[in-house]
C-alpha cells in the first residue's frame, strides 16, 4: 500500500488545508484511490471551489426556462411540446499540449453532456482563442484544433455552424478551445441525473475504460510551466464512431421507461459521474470495479476511478431492465456492464479483486468541497479616449483595408469550411453572420445561435466587459430576427489565487449578471476555467457567451448581406465615438489602451426589441450590430457578403475617423426598401429610437462622404486572403 506523504498529497493538488478536512472526514487517513477521488472532486475543475461563491448570483429563471444550471446542460421550452438543451464547455490545457485530440475530445464530451438529457444535438459551435499569428506555435495549434473539431463534428454526422476565432499575445502559452452544443427533446422527456430507487443497478455503457486523461481535471485546475507538453498522458484520445455508436443507443433505451438517471463521464471519468449521481439523489452507491469493461490489463482501482477514457456513460435502471438495455447496447456493438447498486447508505463504497478499495460519505465529500472567498482587487476603469483624442489618418480607405485584413476581422472561411455546417439539412444561416440559424426539423421554426466576448473590453473594464458581451450575444440573436431566450458561459481566467485576476472573475460576473437581467437573458449552464496561464503570465480575462434564440418562422430570418440597389441604409442607435480599446487604436496607433466602448443596457433592450419588431414586418431587408471596427467595417462587411457598394453621408459632429471607426456599443446598421421608410421611422419615432438614413445601396464601390472610395472587390481580396496566407506559410516551412 502507498504510503500517503505530504510530497503525494501536494501532487494531487491538495493544500494542508484541504487534506486536513480529509480526514476530518474520513476520521483516518485516505489510501491512494481515495485520495485520488478527493483530488478530483476537489479540483477547481470539478468542485468550481473559487468560483461558486460569485456564480450564485447570476439569474438563472425565466418562465421558459426549464433546467437551469447544476445538470449536465441547461433546458429552454421553445413551444409545441420541444426544449432545447445545450451547454458550453472548455478544452483549454489539453488542446494546448495536443491540439487535435484536446479540441476533439472536448467537442465529444460537450456533446455527451447534451445527449445525456435526452437530446439529439442539432449544431455545435466553437470560440477559440490563440497567441500572436506570427507566434512559432500558433499555426501548428490552430491546425491541430480546428482539424480536431471537424474531424469529431463531422464524423458524428451534428453541424458545426459557426463561432468565433481570437489572436492575441495573452493565449500565446495557453489557449482557448470552447465547445458548444445545442440538441433538442421532447420538452417532456428530459432525463437527469440524480439517482434513486435503492437496489435499483448501476450500468456502465459505451467504451472501455484505458489508462487515458488520468489526472485530466486536476491538470485543467493547474497553471502551465515549461514541462507542461510532458502531461500528453492527461489528455484523452477521442473515438468519435463510438460516440455515434453510443448517441443512437442511449436514445433508443431513452425512448422506453428504463432509465432512472443517466449521467456522462466527463472530467474525473467514473469518480464524478458516481459521486454526482449519488449526491443529487441523496443515496449511496456500491461498484465492483472487477466489472468495468477495460482496455489494458492490471488497471488499479485508482486508475479506473481516474480514467478519462472517452464516450462513456452511466446509468441506473429500472429493476428487471438490464436485458433489455444490454440488448440495445450490444446491437450498437457498445460494452454494457451492470457494474454495481444504488443503496441507502449514502456511503461511495468501492471493492475490487474480493476487498474494499474505497469506502467514501458521499454528501460530506460533496457538500464540504472547499468554497473560497478569495481576496480580489478591482481593475480600475481608464479614462475614455474620444476621437478627438486619436490622430485623424490620411487615407481612411487604407484604414479600412487594414481593418478588413486584419487578424481579428479577416475572414474565417478558412476554418469553417473544415467544418461539415449543411448536414443534417437543417442550417439556414451557415458561418459568416451575426448568428447560425437552425430549423427546428419538419416546422417552421428556427433556432438562432452564436458565441461571443471581447476579451480587451474586458482586461481593461470587467464589468463593462462581462455586460458587453452577453449584449453582444443579444445583439447577434436579435440581427437574425430572433427573441433571444438564454445563454451559456465559458469563464476563462488566470490565477484565482492572484487578487488582481479574481478582481477580473468578479468583475466580469457583475456585468453578466447587470446584462442578463435587464435583457430578461438568463444563464441556464456553464462552465468555468482558471489557471489559464503559463509561468504566471495569465490570459486576457474571457468570458465567452455562447447564445440561443428562437425565430417563430425562419422565412422571416434577416442576414447581414447587402441585398437590393436602391435600398436605405439606415443607423440605428446613438453614436458616441469612444475610441479605447478599440481595434482602429491598435492596429494603426499600436494602442491597447483606455476604457471599452460604454454600454447602455436600458437603451440596448430598447433597441433590440424594435429591431426585431421590424424584422417581423418584414420590412428589414438586411441588418447588422456595429461591433469589432465600428461603422466602417460593418458597412463593408455587409457590402462584402452581397457583393454590392453603397453611397454613405454622415451627418455627425464626430470626427469623421471616430464616426466610422469607434466601436460604438447597442447600434444597427440596417436596410430596408424605399417605401417601408416612413413605416419605420414612425416606430422609431414613437418608441424614441435614434434612426439616421445614412445612404443608398448600388454599384461596385463602397463610398462613404468625407474621403473614402473603395471597391468592394478589394476589400474582399484582402479580407479573404489573411487566414489562407497565414496557414500556407505553415505548409512551406
Amino acid at each position: 500500500m502507498t504510503e500517503i506523504t505530504q510530497e503525494i498529497v501536494a501532487e494531487h493538488g491538495l493544500t494542508p488545508d484541504e487534506y486536513t478536512r480529509v480526514l476530518d472526514i474520513l476520521g483516518r487517513e485516505p489510501n491512494l484511490t481515495e485520495l485520488g477521488i478527493f483530488s478530483v472532486m476537489w479540483s477547481e475543475h470539478c468542485s468550481y471551489k473559487s468560483s461558486k461563491k460569485w456564480l450564485k448570483t447570476l439569474p438563472t429563471e425565466a418562465p421558459w426556462v426549464i433546467c437551469g444550471p447544476g445538470e449536465n446542460a441547461g433546458v429552454i421550452d421553445i413551444g409545441d411540446g420541444q426544449a432545447a438543451i445545450f451547454k458550453m464547455e472548455s478544452h483549454n490545457h489539453p488542446s494546448f499540449i495536443e491540439p487535435y485530440q484536446g479540441a476533439a475530445t472536448g467537442v465529444g464530451g460537450i456533446m455527451r453532456d447534451v445527449f445525456t438529457m435526452g437530446a439529439r444535438p442539432i449544431a455545435n459551435m466553437n470560440a477559440l482563442r490563440f497567441g500572436r499569428p506570427d507566434h512559432p506555435k500558433t499555426r501548428h495549434l490552430l491546425s491541430g484544433v480546428v482539424s480536431g473539431i471537424g474531424g469529431y463534428g463531422n464524423c458524428m454526422g451534428v453541424p458545426t455552424v459557426g463561432g468565433e476565432t481570437n489572436f492575441h499575445a495573452s493565449y500565446d502559452g495557453n489557449i482557448l478551445v470552447n465547445a458548444m452544443t445545442v440538441g433538442l427533446a421532447d420538452a417532456d422527456k428530459i432525463f437527469y441525473s440524480a439517482a434513486a430507487g435503492v437496489g435499483n443497478p448501476v450500468v456502465y455503457v459505451g467504451s472501455k475504460t484505458g489508462r487515458d486523461g488520468i489526472h485530466g481535471a486536476t491538470m485543467a485546475s493547474a497553471e502551465f510551466d515549461n514541462d507542461s507538453e510532458e502531461k500528453r498522458p492527461t489528455v484523452q484520445v477521442g473515438d468519435p464512431f463510438t460516440e455515434k455508436l453510443l448517441l443512437e443507443a442511449c436514445l433508443e433505451l431513452m425512448a422506453t421507461d428504463a432509465i432512472v438517471a443517466i449521467q456522462d463521464m466527463g472530467a474525473a471519468g467514473l469518480t464524478s459521474s458516481s459521486f454526482e449521481m449519488a449526491d443529487k439523489g441523496g443515496v449511496g452507491i456500491e461498484l465492483n470495479l472487477d466489472l468495468v469493461p477495460m482496455r489494458e490489463d492490471g488497471m488499479t482501482p485508482y486508475e479506473i476511478m481516474l480514467s478519462e477514457s472517452q464516450e462513456r456513460m452511466l446509468m441506473v435502471l429500472k429493476p428487471g431492465r438490464e436485458e433489455e438495455a444490454r440488448r440495445i447496447f450490444e446491437k450498437w456493438e457498445l460494452d454494457f456492464s451492470v457494474i454495481g447498486k444504488v443503496t441507502d447508505t449514502g456511503r461511495m463504497i468501492l471493492t475490487m479483486h474480493g476487498g474494499k478499495v474505497a469506502d467514501l460519505p458521499v454528501a460530506p465529500l460533496a457538500d464540504a468541497a472547499p468554497e473560497y472567498d478569495r481576496p480580489w482587487v478591482k481593475t480600475e476603469p481608464s479614462a475614455v479616449i474620444k476621437g478627438a483624442d486619436v490622430t485623424a489618418p490620411n487615407d481612411l480607405g487604407e484604414v479600412l483595408l487594414k481593418l478588413v485584413g486584419s487578424s481579428e476581422i479577416a475572414s474565417r472561411k478558412w476554418i469553417w469550411e473544415q467544418y461539415d455546417h449543411m448536414v443534417m439539412g437543417d442550417t439556414i444561416q451557415r458561418p459568416g453572420g451575426d448568428a447560425a440559424v437552425v430549423r427546428v426539423h419538419g416546422t417552421d421554426k428556427g433556432l438562432a445561435i452564436t458565441t461571443d466576448c471581447t476579451p480587451r473590453y474586458c482586461y481593461a473594464d470587467p464589468v463593462m466587459g462581462g455586460a458587453q458581451a452577453v449584449a453582444e450575444v443579444w445583439r447577434n440573436i436579435t440581427a437574425v430576427g430572433a427573441k433571444p431566450l438564454a445563454i451559456t458561459d465559458c469563464m476563462n481566467f488566470g490565477n484565482p489565487q492572484r487578487p488582481e485576476i479574481m478582481g477580473q472573475f468578479v468583475g466580469c460576473i457583475e456585468g453578466m449578471r447587470n446584462a442578463c437581467t435587464i435583457l430578461d437573458f438568463p444563464v441556464i449552464s456553464g462552465n468555468v476555467s482558471l489557471y489559464n496561464e503559463t509561468n504566471g503570465t495569465g490570459i486576457h480575462p474571457t468570458p465567452a457567451i455562447g447564445g440561443v434564440g428562437l425565430m417563430a418562422n425562419i422565412d422571416k430570418m434577416t442576414t447581414l448581406a447587402f441585398k437590393n440597389e436602391g435600398d436605405l441604409v439606415l443607423l440605428i442607435g446613438t453614436q458616441k465615438g469612444e475610441m479605447g480599446q478599440s481595434l482602429y487604436l491598435r492596429e494603426m496607433e499600436g494602442r491597447e489602451e483606455g476604457a471599452p466602448p460604454s454600454v447602455d443596457l436600458e437603451a440596448e433592450r430598447k433597441i433590440g426589441d424594435y429591431l426585431r419588431e421590424m424584422i417581423e414586418k418584414g420590412v428589414v431587408t438586411a441588418a447588422h450590430d456595429i461591433s469589432d471596427g465600428g461603422l466602417a467595417v460593418t458597412l463593408a462587411e455587409m457590402a462584402m457578403a452581397g457583393n454590392i457598394g453603397a453611397d454613405i453621408s454622415l451627418d455627425t459632429d464626430l470626427p469623421l475617423h471616430a464616426a466610422l471607426f469607434a466601436e460604438d456599443q447597442g447600434c444597427y446598421v440596417v436596410t430596408i426598401r424605399p417605401d417601408d421608410f416612413e413605416l419605420v421611422e414612425g416606430f422609431a419615432l414613437a418608441e424614441d429610437i435614434p434612426l439616421h438614413n445614412i445612404g443608398t445601396i448600388g454599384h461596385t464601390d463602397l463610398k462613404i462622404d468625407g474621403g473614402l472610395t473603395i471597391s468592394v472587390e478589394s476589400l474582399k481580396q484582402v479580407h479573404q486572403n489573411w487566414m489562407p496566407d497565414l496557414m500556407a506559410v505553415r505548409v512551406s516551412e
